[in-house]
């Protein structure tokens, strides 16, 4: 089994982190801006980061979006589905049909 080098960072904040990965993010900038309400608070940041790129910010937004388009974007998976499934419902809304 091999691991990972972490190698440490510091943000344009200044936060000091480790990550052994090529992502840019920093974990504590992150988790500052996490929403505390809302769909996206119950998304991974990775998720969160991919609907928000692509001007995602509402569910009402979300729904004119098919579930095969919403997939393509770097950063959601299958797992996110269910979560972003449920959002619409609870907004009496669904995801656009191809």
């Amino acid at each position: 089994m091999t691991t990972s080098k972490e190698s440490l960072r510091i943000c344009s904040n200044g936060h000091e982190y480790y990550k052994s990965s090529d992502c840019p993010s920093c974990p504590i900038c992150e988790q500052e801006r996490k929403p505390t309400s809302g769909f996206l608070s119950k998304l991974s940041a990775p998720a969160r980061r991919a609907l928000e790129h692509n001007g995602i910010t509402t569910v009402k937004q979300l729904a004119t979006f098919s579930e095969k388009e919403i997939l393509q974007f770097h950063g959601i998976g299958p797992a996110s589905l269910p979560i972003l499934r449920a959002s619409l419902e609870d907004s009496g809304l669904s995801f656009k049909i191809n």
